[in-house]
């Protein structure tokens, strides 16, 4: 019997490996107990883009590097990224994560400051080092950004000059962009005219206005009010003074699907780097080579930290759903909680749903005993199947149904 298992993260609690991990052990615990030495295990971890794809590159056999980068509040930081023959994936979130913001890291909110200064300058430099290991095909995974610069950081990072009107470079930051009065691309990275950019994200939000990066996504960073129409309108200028450098393209890019992305930075990979936007969990499902893997299956596990209506708008268990849909594969779901009704469910794609807290009821201690309790749940599964192998002979996959 083979089975794939392919999750992402529980948020706060388990990376999508350590959750592969705790599973295998939980299924072949009991296959070992049924005298079942047949047992295949997969192990798959996924993501939809976000946090967790750079773990999903190398569970895949891309190779991580390291680089020391300038982090969102101009701190060094030791960022990661995955490379795979001329391929790079980049998580964002390593090089100018919210995470990184030393406030945030001390368990403190994000404040002001932090929301007009914060810089994706890292992210930029972390794209160089991918040039530098040979990569001329980068997956920028985004989601989890300190920064509402609009991407100018990242693209400070690749050897453009933000200018003001005395000449002289601008602070970091999306406020510092409303003095910017030109854009000096003498030094940009040459390599960049030879390099495929795929931006991996679920956001489609454009960059400036009501549904725009400042708007909607700057209150989380530490925006107020006040920071908030202050940062969209350095934004605005933003896109007037690069559209008088690069033309009309970048007009037409701040409302593109995705333009609002990482505060902006979705605006400066579409504008300037030519990034093609993709769902995230098809670009991460691509490259793991998931829909190849699942050849010969039995059946699928998939799941995230929270099971519920937000997951079923593109997050990674409906990708990993849809793929083993086309398989013939059946699919159950772990995850730490839900809120979706059995109909729900089995319209997604999903022959059963098992939760943590169907285990333990305090929420609290299903995130800190996590591990143990989805090796529970592995036990649980692969002793339904194998009732239902002594039970009668499977014809069909249809049969394996849990």
């Amino acid at each position: 019997m083979r089975i794939v298992i392919a999750p992402d993260k529980f948020k706060g609690s388990l990376s999508a490996p350590e959750v592969c991990s705790h599973l295998e052990k939980g299924l072949q615990r009991a296959a070992g107990t049924a005298h079942n030495s047949n047992l295949e295990v997969v192990r798959i971890p996924v993501a939809d883009g976000g946090e967790g794809t750079l773990d999903a590159a190398v569970g895949s056999g891309f190779t991580r590097r390291t680089a020391t980068v300038t982090g969102p509040t101009g701190e060094p930081v030791e960022a990661e990224f995955a490379v795979r023959g001329h391929e790079a994936v980049i998580e964002m979130a390593t090089a100018s994560g919210l995470a990184l913001v030393p406030s945030v890291r001390k368990g403190s909110r994000p404040d002001s400051a932090d929301a007009a200064a914060a810089s994706s300058l890292g992210t930029g430099q972390l794209i160089r080092a991918a040039l530098d290991a040979g990569c001329r095909r980068i997956v920028l995974g985004v989601g989890g950004s300190a920064n509402t610069d609009g991407g100018a950081g990242l693209l400070q990072g690749l050897g453009a000059r933000f200018l003001d009107a005395r000449n002289n470079e601008l602070p970091p930051g999306g406020a510092a962009l409303a003095n910017l009065h030109s854009i000096d691309f003498t030094d940009f990275e040459p390599r960049l005219v030879d390099t495929r950019f795929v931006l991996a994200s679920d956001v489609d939000n454009p960059l400036l206005g009501a549904q725009g990066a400042a708007a909607v996504f700057g209150p989380q960073k530490g925006a107020t009010p006040q920071d908030v129409g202050m940062l969209d309108a350095a934004l605005a200028r933003f896109v007037e003074v690069l559209a008088r450098e690069i033309g009309f393209r970048a007009v037409k890019a701040a409302e593109a699907p995705g333009a609002g992305a990482a505060g902006g930075v979705g605006y400066a990979a579409i504008a300037v780097l030519a990034a093609t936007r993709r769902p995230g969990i098809d670009v991460v499902l691509e490259f793991t080579g998931l829909a190849d893997r699942l050849a010969g299956a039995d059946l699928v596990v998939t799941g995230e930290g929270s099971l519920d209506e937000q997951s079923l708008l593109g997050k990674t268990p409906m990708g990993v759903a849809r793929a083993a849909a086309a398989q013939g594969v059946p699919v159950v779901a772990v995850c730490g909680r839900t809120t979706l009704g059995q109909s729900q469910a089995a319209a997604a794609g999903f022959e059963d749903v098992y939760a943590l807290t169907e285990l333990e009821s305090d929420v609290n201690r299903c995130i800190a005993e996590a591990g143990q309790l989805l090796e529970q749940l592995g036990t649980q599964i692969s002793g339904r199947l194998a009732a239902n192998r002594l039970s009668r002979t499977p014809s069909t996959k249809e049969d394996l149904r849990v």
